[in-house]
């Protein structure tokens, strides 16, 4: 991990776009959903600031962040439990009379004393629904390079039905950002926002006091939309992969997706690791006749019936006689002998009980909720 410290602070909003998915985000955020076997959607974002030295991190949760905070601890996974900076997990600031934050703006405002006290010169902030590794070493310098007040990064691809009424797409020219809309719903590609924001610190304290005043919500639409002839909005297109979760279908296909060596050495391979909570499980262990082909199987499994093309995450049983195809089964997720079993995306701890036969499709996967028995 890099030694150095950038002069930059992260801030990271884990419950942004929990509405599309709200299967899986009734009891948790969705910076804390499982993916890829072994890590939460958080680790991606996080690890990413932390191989670039940034050791101030933020994470303003508003709700359902006990999952969160128990994976996250005190940071150390990601070199982040220190004295100074280190990881900060702020939850929604009470008054009497003041409700909840509803958008970036407010949950920013919560903090801006915070963030008039902090020594670093810039501010990276990003949602928690992109499993992306990114390098911010070169988003920091490039912003520096461009002069620009705001730099975000974007992606050319088609909008996603499921997100048409949650997005934001820009108009770029010569680099710079001179149109920015809200939910676009124009078919073909479109420069769609990944929500990844660099900007000087005192910038910032400034756009959200002034916004708060007015009592205004939204970063994008209220703010950078509003003043793109007066702010030096840059935009970057990333070309790296990119996983984006914005319902099931979305969350269940970027897994099996991981299925493929090239997206795998795409997300996980180069020089930057992407780390999670420390489970100090047993390897997994493969009964003799069992049959394993094209799965992605965690440590602490015991695999004693079929398992195919799936995702397995940590704990994960699947006995004697039991077909497991195309699934994706979360942690300790058992599943009985004889049980039949695909296309299903099971929570944690899900039990699938003998000789019962659960199928879904590829286009509409069945999901199973934590800790359930079928």
């Amino acid at each position: 991990m890099v030694s150095t410290n950038a002069n930059a602070l992260g801030i990271i909003f884990p419950n942004c776009y929990e509405d599309l998915l709200p299967e899986m985000t009734c009891e948790r955020t969705m910076a804390s959903v499982p993916f890829g076997s072994r890590y939460r959607m958080i680790d991606f974002v996080l690890s990413s600031m932390s191989n670039c030295g940034i050791s101030n991190i933020s994470v303003l949760v508003k709700k359902n962040y006990h999952s969160l905070m128990d994976h996250l601890g005190a940071g150390r996974e990601w070199d982040l439990s220190r004295k100074h900076g280190g990881l900060n997990i702020v939850p929604p600031f009470y008054e009497e009379n003041v409700k909840v934050y509803g958008g970036r703006v407010e949950a920013l405002a919560s903090i801006v004393n915070f963030l008039s006290i902090q020594k670093e010169k810039y501010v990276i902030m990003s949602d928690a629904n992109l499993a992306v590794n990114v390098d911010f070493s070169s988003f920091i310098e490039r912003h520096v390079e461009s002069g620009a007040d705001v730099t975000m990064y974007y992606q050319s691809i088609p909008i996603p039905e499921s997100i048409h009424n949650h997005n934001h797409t820009l108009k770029v020219e010569n680099g710079r950002v001179v149109e920015l809309l809200t939910n676009d719903n124009r078919p073909g590609i479109q420069n769609l926002s990944m929500n990844i924001y660099i900007m000087e610190r005192e910038t910032l304290i400034q756009m959200i006091r002034d916004a708060n005043i007015r009592n205004l919500t939204s970063f994008e639409r209220d703010i950078l939309s509003r003043n793109l002839a007066l702010l030096n909005v840059q935009g970057i297109q990333y070309t790296g992969y990119v996983a984006r979760i914005c319902d099931m279908k979305s969350y269940y296909d970027e897994n099996m997706k991981l299925l493929k060596p090239e997206n795998l050495a795409a997300l996980f391979g180069g020089k930057n690791t992407i780390y999670t909570k420390i489970r100090d499980d047993a390897p997994t262990r493969y009964a003799m006749d069992c049959r394993i082909k094209n799965s992605m199987v965690a440590d602490g499994c015991i695999i004693e019936g079929d398992v195919e093309n799936s995702i397995l995450f940590r704990g994960v049983r699947v006995k004697k006689g039991a077909k497991v195809r195309n699934c994706v089964l979360m942690q300790d997720t058992v599943v009985e002998e004889g049980a039949d079993v695909e296309y299903v995306v099971t929570d944690k701890r899900v039990k699938i009980t003998a000789d019962k036969q659960l199928n879904g499709t590829d286009t509409f996967p069945v999901y199973v909720a934590k800790a359930h028995t079928v």
